[in-house]
């Protein structure tokens, strides 16, 4: 009796072994491409990379929801300080100012799922496509988006980003609630009396009173929300005073003899610059390299004395402080140049339709991926 209930007990694990062991990788098989909502926190902190912005609404406002519960992170002990200045509390417990949860994958749950996810409980890439093409397509309603159209909906939605980012700075900084912000409300941890002929050495507190002066337009001693805005994006404000100063700081940054100009020698880190931000060069080749340098320098060199002023910089300043404008033409030549299957500069619906995750890009993982669901995009 023992024996046959060895017997059983050995046969029933057998089974369950079988069935555990056969089963398949659901991540294998048949999940398809999930969306994932990349936090671009980090990738804001690096200044020298540049992000490239979600092409579709609904994916950016779930990246800013990730963003912001990273920043809330961040900043805890500046914002629970603000919190109590300000007596803002909920329910006996402090909340920043449009606090949510805050998710990391599509759940379904932004507004009516119906809207974006499909039979399959995906995220619907080809429906979305078909809502947002009216859109894209505005000068003129050709039923075709030009390079144009795309650029301009990038840059729409990177001036929203930005406006979103500045919004909530400008709230953590200004304390007492009065629409200006200081210097020393921005940076609190600097006293009145460090900035007294304090070095001007890029970061050190001089420089950012210099910047923080320059974006003050009515020179008050106060940033209101439009001059904090610029503060914080100098290269797409339009006051002439912070692109004077852009150009000073491009300067200072080659000057090493420190006179105020740039010799052709000093130009080469400019140069540089040029060429990996996108200047047409690409026709130059390495053996030539110094003959091109000194043509680029000798073109700019207006009053042909052998320097580059500030004012001899401006035209390239775009190049080398690239605002959000050039970054929304690279993104969309990408999309142009991937997508467009005949060639003919511009995309239809259906090359759109034919080509969806060239657009969330931002936003999925390869399919049939064993690894741990990574963020990644190909403008990076």
């Amino acid at each position: 009796m023992v024996r046959a209930s060895i017997v059983y007990t050995l046969l029933v694990l057998g089974f369950l072994s079988l069935f555990i062991f056969s089963k398949k990788d659901p991540r294998r098989h048949g999940l398809g491409r999930r969306l994932i909502v990349r936090s671009t926190l980090a990738s804001k902190a690096n200044v020298s990379h540049h992000e490239s912005v979600a092409f579709d609404p609904v994916v950016a406002r779930l990246e800013w929801l990730r963003e912001n519960r990273d920043w809330e992170r961040d900043h805890f002990q500046e914002l629970y300080k603000s919190w109590n200045e300000t007596g803002a509390t909920h329910d006996g417990q402090h909340h920043a100012q449009g606090h949510e949860e805050q998710p990391s994958h599509w759940d379904g749950h932004e507004g009516d799922e119906d809207d974006y996810l499909n039979d399959e409980h995906q995220f619907n890439i080809s429906h979305r496509l078909e809502l947002l093409f009216p859109l894209l397509d505005t000068d003129p309603r050709d039923n075709v988006v030009s390079l144009g159209e795309l650029q301009d909906w990038h840059v729409q939605q990177a001036r929203k980003l930005s406006k979103q980012r500045t919004d909530r700075e400008f709230e953590l900084r200004d304390r007492n609630k009065d629409g200006l912000v200081s210097l020393l409300d921005y940076l609190p941890h600097l006293s009145a009396e460090a900035l007294v002929n304090a070095s001007t050495d890029h970061g050190e507190p001089g420089w950012w009173k210099e910047h923080f002066d320059m974006a003050d337009a009515n020179g008050d001693g106060f940033l209101n929300h439009t001059e904090f805005n610029d503060f914080l994006h100098p290269e797409d404000s339009r006051n002439p005073k912070l692109h004077h100063w852009l150009r000073r700081e491009q300067i200072r940054e080659s000057d090493h003899d420190k006179d105020g100009k740039l010799s052709l020698d000093e130009f080469d880190h400019v140069y540089d610059v040029l060429r990996y931000y996108g200047e047409d060069l690409s026709h130059l080749h390495q053996g030539h390299d110094v003959t091109d340098r000194r043509d680029k320098f000798k073109e700019l060199d207006r009053n042909m004395d052998g320097f580059l002023t500030e004012d001899e910089l401006e035209p390239i300043m775009g190049k080398l402080h690239p605002g959000e404008s050039f970054y929304a033409r690279q993104q969309a030549e990408y999309l142009v140049q991937q997508a467009d299957e005949n060639k003919d500069g511009v995309l239809t619906l259906h090359e759109m339709l034919e080509h969806p995750y060239v657009f969330y890009s931002t936003a999925f993982t390869p399919q049939d991926s064993h690894e741990e669901y990574q963020d990644h995009d190909e403008f990076r």
